[in-house]
């Protein structure tokens, strides 16, 4: 069944079959009606690649996946499962692509062969060679995270504000010695922009609230929690509190501050910047800033889809800024 069958079948032109379809002309009830009850009828549907060739629309946008680390994490999939949830309910499918340096060429075709209407970037650097290609290319796009140019559309959470507050409610509570656990060294080294921004948060805090304060990197698994550990007692052996906006170690800070006989809150606080799910799923549950990852992901389509509509349109920029959560953490230090 194809454009030229339905037209013979319902006695109209092809160009009365294509008007039905793509609802740029109108046609007459009559016709509309013939055409609609032989598609219906045949069950035919119309080949998308023939449709975006038509309306020059592909109806699909491009997820590039995280450049850093060797595989996606669970809450970055729960990032790339909000994004689809999102495109589907606008009518749009996703095209997922890698975007590290070593598949860089895959990524570079979806845009040089216009594959998708627009493209959403994870896990953005200060400097990110993706936004600089896709801003010359004049493509759309948006970020999840910002870079270091606020000249494009981005959706983010605020890292920078959330650390500050963080050391403000440590420091309410009386706590005079924090440690920062960011992520792992080569991250901070390429400016991923979440641990550049808390680290650069986290040592204007601790000089304005005057406290003791050491940042320290962690690898992103529990099992550089004890090395990260240790490093931070070795510098601040009477640190009585700890930030931590590394989620894929917490669950080994936590086991690791109670192997050493540490109890929390008692001994030591703690508090993090995590998903809801990560802060919940230790024992104890910790005070944490929810990152609110099904928001973040549903923004940056509305954001995408904004863009590709009306490119002229103000530039979508939503910074997210939960509060914390109190799950009794966070005491007075000893």
């Amino acid at each position: 069944m194809n454009i030229g069958e339905i037209a013979r079948l319902a006695g109209v032109s092809r160009s009365t079959v294509s008007y039905v379809l793509s609802g740029k002309r109108q046609v007459s009830p009559d016709l509309h009606r013939r055409v609609t009850e032989v598609i219906e009828a045949s069950g035919y549907r119309p080949s998308a690649t023939a449709r975006a060739l038509a309306e020059g629309t592909t109806r699909t946008i491009g997820l590039a996946i995280p450049p850093l680390g060797g595989h996606l994490s669970v809450d970055q999939l729960h990032f790339v499962g909000a994004v689809s949830e999102a495109a589907a309910d606008a009518g749009y499918d996703v095209l997922l692509s890698p975007s590290g340096e070593q598949r860089r060429p895959a990524f570079d075709r979806i845009i040089e062969q216009r594959r998708v209407d627009g493209i959403i970037l994870m896990e953005t650097v200060l400097h990110d060679s993706r936004v600089a290609k896709l801003a010359a290319e004049g493509f759309p796009f948006v970020t999840i995270g910002r870079t270091g140019d606020d000249t494009h559309g981005w959706v983010d959470l605020d890292y920078s504000g959330l650390v500050a507050h963080g050391i403000e409610q440590l420091a309410a509570a009386g706590h005079r010695k924090v440690a920062l656990i960011n992520r792992q060294q080569d991250l901070l080294d390429h400016e991923y922009g979440p641990a550049y921004r808390a680290a650069d948060a986290f040592g204007k805090a601790v000089v304005e609230l005057d406290l003791d304060g050491h940042a320290e990197c962690c690898d992103d698994d529990n099992s550089g929690a004890d090395a990260c550990l240790d490093r931070i007692f070795a510098v601040m052996p009477d640190v009585t509190a700890l930030l931590t906006i590394n989620e894929r170690s917490l669950t080994g800070v936590v086991s690791d501050l109670q192997a050493r006989g540490l109890r929390i809150p008692s001994d030591i606080s703690v508090l993090a910047i995590a998903s809801e799910r990560n802060a919940t799923s230790v024992s104890p549950m910790l005070s944490a800033a929810d990152v609110p990852t099904f928001e973040m992901g549903t923004e940056a389509v509305a954001a995408l889809l904004q863009r590709i509509a009306a490119p002229e349109d103000a530039l979508p920029n939503r910074l997210f800024s939960p509060p914390f959560v109190d799950r009794g953490s966070v005491g007075a230090p000893a």
